[in-house]
């Protein structure tokens, strides 16, 4: 039956991968060689609530071709696919939901109905992306799909951390940490989205205890006095009014001499009741810039995680100021109460292991919102006469001038931490928390990548890895949450901790008391730290273990370096002494054509599934890979895509054309036994390709691999050797006909499977269409030929000719001679072993090139066009064909008009305010365009020159 005219990808796609599923093609071992080596790759869990956006289309992508490349190659592959339960985000979307359908709430439902709802949701909408990636083609072992909220998963989860916890690696300590008000819970710094809002900065004086007074000395660069006053206060500077009622002190530089004689002295908090206003020490640390605001900053460790570290290393009291709904607290003791015992503490007493009863808020700004308390304290303060004046000038109602005082207030944008998923502002929080002692499980995982047991790509991106992991904090792993592993930890009555795995094992280490159980769950990284094993059967000792852990590469994201790879490496090493993956492979984003980042708010964002609809998922993958340049953002647009579904097409068309030829593989063709030069040179094109492609693929040089193909399969066999091959085609000699036939069918099949990892649908389709097959393409086994087929005699001589008629086509195209001209050429000198090239390939030229004749000249006449090649010198005489002035003209003018954009791109490229202040993407396409026009201006003074030539 004869091919269709076009790849229908809305139809075959859905048709090709229920096929590969029915036969069993991804399952792990399929196609295996008998002996072969492992390759196993898990996929970066996407959230079980998740759906396919750009970044999930080419991180799968890029796993889905080492995988099929590998399959292809007999390895023993497996694709480890599953989903993450996503702690918060899922949580999100059941409340959502529940709301939605006028159900009882989550607090309504208590926990175990909850959770049962959450499950039920998981069961409908769980599959969602799993259906999805099968859209783009990717071939895990579905039969495999893990779940981090499956049972096992979840007996792996319990066991580590009762072995970390009876380790002394997992511990229940109050610590700072990430609060989100609305969810009240903590979170990671990863679900910290940090935004420039438009901010204020309060300038307040607190007043020196006992009305003290020193004098305030500020001085120029050259040690000049510029100003010299008395004072009885400090001045410091904040954002956040509202945390000053929790201060535990006043920090200024140990170098900053202006403060010198008030450090150890104590400074009264301008805000609460007068009489009970608390007096905290001025001290020195290194953490206050002397250049920026007042030089002293005020301390409020509970609060800020630049003050928790400054407390920390002056033993300043953390004072919690807020509950979980990030409201000022009414809880604890009476202000009175709570100010006299902080005032005590201030003043040397020793203060409490828990200040949780400490309640620094007084009576009246308790309950109220934390950003209505900062209304309040800035205007207690200002009516006060604390808050530190400057002088305006405003008009009176008559229009004259006059100066007034006014609170200073700096106007400027700050840097302010958003819940991800709940858009408020997150607040640092004091609380009680699970944490694991990363110091004590670090040093493996920062010497394995030392040591090059596992390489991170770039190199680049080793240098993150290793500054967070060096200055690595203890990790906050409980979440305030229902849905995920819960903490299996178990109090009695008077607190004691039972950690166990599960609860009757908990009742036997407390001698059968009666136990409630920790309410937190575990951080889902904790969880998907255990990816590698955990989806494998550990802790069981199972046959997919042995055989496909450690795992060969992980592809991912930049921006989970620290949060996921680095947690695996060190949980991997921790839990089984094993790197979990020899090769890390750090991918860039996916921006829109102007190297944005793409955003729903901003509306540049490119949906996959769209895209894969409209132009087909090869086409979609295709442009991913050729884009994938290590270390580079990909810029895309639904342009490229366009242009490489026309690649999908050429391929078609080029096996539509071999079809109509009667070009059919054969299992007995031999492409060392072939004699015509043209088939002998395709066949070693072919080898190099393969060559390049293997050598790219091994070095995760994806966009090389892509364009090298693109190069072959486009540039060498649809445009190139499907001409070269027709005159072959059409021969009298019945020998010839065959070879180049089978030759033709040989190539089109090669491209078919170099093509597949990336390109798999259209491929498997012409692989189908062809001829009937013994199995399908996606199990082809991956050629092994390479320099052996190269023959360099027939390389030379059509890549010379290929030279000599691009040569041609460029002067036509540059001198703009008329498209239907044909022209007569000259030869002016050849190397002997150049003319038979010449000769063998004359038919071809002419045509090809539109070139009526070729006549040897021992001079040359005016108006001709030279033209170098290997070995000689041709020239076309096109003078009399077109308008030399009108020529001349145009190209002048066009000239001027790149050179003029040109130069005053340069001119703005070169001012550095203009790439100090201009968004990254506009200097980058600003760059782009220069580069452009740089190129467009050779080309037209080539151009000119050989105008020029012609006079």
């Amino acid at each position: 039956m004869a091919m269709e005219k076009t790849f229908n990808a809305a139809e075959a796609e859905s048709r090709l991968y229920e096929k590969w599923e029915d036969a069993g093609a991804f399952k792990a071992g399929a196609n295996a060689k008998p002996g072969a080596e492992t390759f196993s790759i898990m996929i970066p869990p996407p959230n079980v609530t998740g759906s396919l956006h750009m970044g999930h289309a080419f991180n799968n992508t890029l796993q889905d071709i080492l995988v099929r490349w590998h399959r292809m190659r007999g390895f023993d592959t497996l694709w480890q696919p599953g989903q993450d339960h996503a702690g918060i985000a899922t949580q999100m979307v059941v409340e959502r939901k529940l709301a939605a359908e006028n159900q009882p709430s989550r607090a309504e439902l208590g926990r175990e109905k909850f959770l049962e709802k959450v499950w039920e949701w998981k069961e409908q909408s769980g599959d969602t992306i799993i259906n999805q990636l099968k859209r783009l083609g990717a071939t895990c072992d579905w039969s495999r799909n893990a779940f981090t909220m499956d049972d096992n998963f979840q007996h792996a989860v319990r066991k580590v951390f009762v072995d970390m916890y009876n380790k002394g690696l997992i511990y229940k300590g109050k610590r700072l940490v990430n609060w989100d008000p609305h969810f009240e819970t903590a979170i990671s710094d990863l679900e910290v989205e940090n935004i420039e809002v438009a901010g204020h900065m309060w300038h307040f004086k607190y007043p020196l205890a006992g009305g003290e007074t020193y004098e305030y000395v500020e001085k120029d660069e050259d040690g000049n006095v510029t100003l010299r006053e008395t004072r009885d206060y400090i001045s410091i500077a904040t954002t956040r009014p509202e945390t000053m009622l929790g201060d535990g002190a006043v920090a200024v530089h140990p170098d900053d001499a202006r403060y010198a004689p008030i450090v150890g002295k104590l400074c009264e908090i301008p805000v609460g009741p007068k009489e009970q206003r608390r007096l905290i020490p001025i001290i020195t640390d290194e953490y206050p810039d002397m250049n920026f605001g007042s030089g002293a900053v005020k301390i409020t460790g509970a609060h800020d995680f630049n003050d928790y570290q400054v407390a920390k290393r002056n033993d300043i009291p953390l004072y919690s100021l807020m509950d979980t709904k990030g409201a000022m607290r009414a809880d604890g003791l009476a202000y009175a109460d709570a100010a006299a015992q902080a005032q005590a503490i201030a003043e040397g007493g020793d203060a409490p292991a828990d200040v949780t009863e400490i309640n620094l808020v007084p009576e009246e700004y308790r309950g109220l919102d934390r950003f209505e308390a900062r209304k309040k304290v800035i205007a207690d303060i200002t009516a006060e006469g604390l808050a530190v004046m400057t002088t305006e000038t405003t008009k009176d109602e008559d229009g004259n001038e006059q100066e007034v005082q006014v609170p200073f207030v700096e106007n400027k944008p700050v840097m302010q931490p958003f819940g991800d998923r709940s858009k408020v502002v997150i607040e640092p929080m004091l609380t009680d928390q699970w944490f694991v002692d990363t110091a004590q499980i670090v040093e493996p995982a920062l010497e394995a990548v030392r040591n090059g047991d596992t390489q991170i790509l770039p190199e680049a991106n080793a240098k993150v890895y290793f500054h967070w992991l060096e200055n690595i904090e203890p990790w906050c792993i409980s979440r305030q949450l229902w849905w995920g592993h819960q903490v299996p930890v178990w109090y009695d009555d008077e607190g004691n901790e039972y950690c166990a795995a599960t609860e009757e094992e908990a009742i036997e280490l407390a001698g059968g008391k009666s136990l409630t159980r920790d309410p937190d769950v575990l951080d889902t990284w904790f969880s998907s730290g255990l990816w590698p094993i955990g989806t494998l059967g550990w802790p069981n000792d199972t046959e997919e273990l042995k055989k496909y852990f450690p795992t060969d590469v992980l592809i991912t994201g930049f921006d989970i370096i620290f949060f996921w790879v680095a947690r695996m490496m060190m949980m991997q090493l921790s839990v089984v002494d094993q790197i979990p993956f020899h090769t890390v492979y750090v991918h860039a984003l996916v921006r829109d054509e102007k190297g944005k980042k793409m955003s729903k708010s901003v509306g540049n964002v490119i949906d996959p599934l769209d895209t894969i609809d409209e132009f087909g998922a090869d086409a979609v993958r295709f442009t991913l890979t050729a884009m994938a340049a290590m270390g580079r953002d990909l810029k895309l647009s639904t342009s490229r895509i366009q242009g490489y579904r026309n690649f999908g097409t050429k391929l078609w068309n080029a096996a539509r054309f071999a079809e109509m030829n009667d070009c059919v593989p054969s299992k007995d063709f031999d492409p060392t036994a072939v004699k015509q030069t043209v088939n002998r040179w395709i066949i070693g094109e072919a080898a190099k390709a393969r060559v390049e492609f293997d050598a790219s693929l091994a070095n995760y040089r994806f966009n090389d691999a892509a364009n090298g193909l693109y190069f072959f399969t486009w540039g060498k066999v649809c445009d190139w050797f499907v001409e070269f091959a027709k005159p072959l085609l059409n021969s009298d000699d019945a020998e010839i006909v065959a070879e180049t036939r089978a030759t033709m069918a040989w190539v089109i099949d090669q491209c078919l499977v170099l093509l597949h990892p990336i390109m798999p649908f259209i491929t498997e389709e012409l692989w189908g269409s062809i001829t009937a097959r013994d199995k399908m393409l996606i199990h082809a086994d991956w050629p092994t030929y390479g320099e052996d087929l190269i023959d360099e005699d027939a390389d030379r001589e059509m890549n010379w000719v290929i030279g000599l008629i691009e040569g041609i086509r460029s002067i036509r195209a540059e001198m703009r001679v008329p498209a239907g001209a044909k022209l007569p050429m000259l030869q002016i000198e050849l190397d002997a072993k150049y003319q038979g090239a010449l000769s063998r390939n004359e038919a071809l030229i002419l045509k090809l090139a539109r070139i009526e004749s070729i006549a040897a000249v021992d001079a040359l006449p005016k108006g001709c066009v030279t033209i170098a090649v290997p070995g000689g010198t041709f020239a076309l005489p096109i003078a009399d064909i077109i308008d030399l002035e009108a020529e001349e003209a145009r190209l002048t003018k066009a000239l001027g008009k790149v050179e003029k954009e040109f130069g005053g791109l340069n001119g703005r490229l070169n001012n550095p305010k203009f790439v100090a202040s201009a968004p990254e993407a506009v200097v980058e396409e600003s760059r782009a365009r220069l580069a452009e026009l740089e190129e467009e201006a050779t080309k037209l003074k080539a151009a000119k020159q050989r105008l020029a030539e012609l006079a």
